[in-house]
């Protein structure tokens, strides 16, 4: 906002206008974008959500919901705590995601903004509760994390610092665990020598940087490396040496959104970064009831996030708190993070064909990942085409160890329209084909003078050749 008068209607209470660092960065800015982050995440997901999780979709949440009351009895809605066990229905999936997208619209034009975030928080925890493998990411747990502090979100020095702690917690765990994990390839300085051709979803940038030499390689991963785990530091720092921190953290995310199609997660963090440029407003502090809050927030904040940072370090967690991460874990209020702490150095693909008669097969295309050596790699962003990224995963083990796979080809094979939907190519367009299969292999990105952006080795048969009884 700009040092023009604001509307009374849109005007938040708490000093939110006072907040601001020149005309774009206030804590009213952070909400707008962070309804915006909201709508992506509602829509993409809905979008996809039928053959996700629909009745009729890869692993439905309604048969999810069934298993889990089976088993826990009256505890499971402490477990799964969602709305949708009031009516687990695919018309009842459908109105959460699209209320959420309502209320998040709502947040971006600045009316009732906390009510309407609030709504957005209950409704996307619900959905997480019932995603299974497809809503998992870490992104989908930051944007829980956020949004529950959003509904908190004043000028007051209590939840500034608590944002900056967030961010802080997020950058620096992703470059602890990399170090952790004693993973070889961050550990000399190569990971991002395979990071561009091996991460889930690339853009048509990585396979430019991925022809850069290796000496090139190992100092962007030395920079990373150093932002990750030193910069943080830097968010607690007076102004001018925190504001610099941010600028760098912007940067990094500025070159990972760039390579890589990491859905809304970059946006969601430079959101979480404006906090390093709003200083608290003394007048926000007022009132007891204010600093009552204040006060509880940070000391759950603070012990559950302590308790985090004594696990991800593997020191022994004091009495109780082993039970107190159980019990708030399924609210998944305050995580760990950490992406990439394994870089994997090889990218297996999954191809999945069908055929009429076990002779002749053809292969599905899936409407991002690689596939067709041809097709450049796409830019999707903020949009998550989360079967695609579910395939990358279930690439790096067998499908034994992914049993949504295996629900996966049972759906091909039926010929589901909605599973079918979530595909770029059906080459059984008249009906499902007989028998379904999978074959593995190994792809790299073409170098200069090559043709195509993809090359690949066969690495051999995936899932075994089924049909339907």
């Amino acid at each position: 906002m700009s040092g023009r008068q604001i509307p009374w209607a849109w005007r938040p209470r708490f000093g939110l206008e006072t907040a601001q660092f020149g005309p774009f960065v206030s804590i009213l800015t952070f909400l707008r974008v962070l309804g915006f982050v909201y709508f992506v995440a509602f829509v993409s997901f809905g979008v996809q959500a039928p053959g996700l999780v629909g009745s009729r979709g890869i692993l439905p949440f309604g048969e999810y919901l069934n298993a889990v009351r089976g088993s826990l009895g009256s505890a499971a809605w402490r477990s799964v705590p969602t709305v949708l066990w009031l009516r687990p229905t695919d018309g009842a999936l459908r109105a959460v995601w699209m209320a959420g997208a309502v209320c998040a619209l709502a947040a971006v034009a600045g009316r009732w903004q906390r009510a309407a975030l609030a709504v957005c928080l209950v409704l996307w925890l619900s959905l997480c509760s019932v995603g299974q493998d497809f809503l998992s990411f870490q992104w989908d747990l930051l944007l829980i994390e956020a949004g529950f502090l959003a509904v908190f979100a004043d000028a007051s020095a209590v939840r500034v610092w608590l944002f900056r702690w967030l961010a802080f917690r997020l950058m620096f765990f992703s470059g602890a665990v990399k170090l952790l994990s004693h993973d070889g390839a961050w550990r000399s300085l190569t990971a991002l020598g395979y990071h561009y051709e091996t991460q889930p979803l690339p853009t048509p940038l990585a396979w430019y940087m991925h022809q850069l030499p290796m000496g090139f390689q190992k100092a962007s991963t030395a920079v990373v490396l150093f932002v990750e785990l030193l910069v943080p530091f830097l968010f607690f720092a007076p102004k001018r040496v925190r504001h610099v921190a941010a600028y760098v953290t912007i940067g990094l995310q500025a070159l990972i959104f760039a390579t890589g199609n990491y859905t809304y997660f970059n946006i969601l963090t430079v959101a979480l970064l404006m906090f390093l440029f709003i200083e608290p407003a003394p007048r926000a502090n007022a009132g007891k009831r204010h600093a009552a809050v204040s006060v509880a927030l940070a000391a759950f904040i603070g012990v559950v996030s302590g308790l985090v940072c004594l696990e991800l370090f593997s020191v022994g967690l004091p009495p109780g708190g082993a039970e107190l991460l159980r019990a708030v874990e399924p609210l998944r209020l305050v995580n760990s993070y950490g992406l990439f702490a394994v870089m994997t150095t090889t990218r297996p693909e999954i191809v999945v064909e069908g055929s009429d008669d076990g002779v002749n097969w053809l292969a599905y295309e899936f409407p991002y990942k690689p596939g067709d050596l041809r097709r450049s790699p796409p830019v999707v962003a903020p949009h998550q085409p989360r079967l695609d990224w579910q395939m990358w995963f279930a690439a790096l083990g067998s499908y034994q160890q992914n049993p949504w796979f295996v629900n996966f080809m049972v759906r091909l094979l039926q010929g589901e329209p909605s599973v079918l939907r979530l595909l770029r190519y059906n080459p059984f367009p008249k009906g499902p084909p007989r028998y379904v299969r999978a074959r593995v292999y190994l792809y790299h990105f073409t170098r200069w003078g090559e043709r195509g952006w993809w090359r690949r080795e066969d690495g051999g048969m995936y899932f075994p050749p089924v049909g339907m009884r």
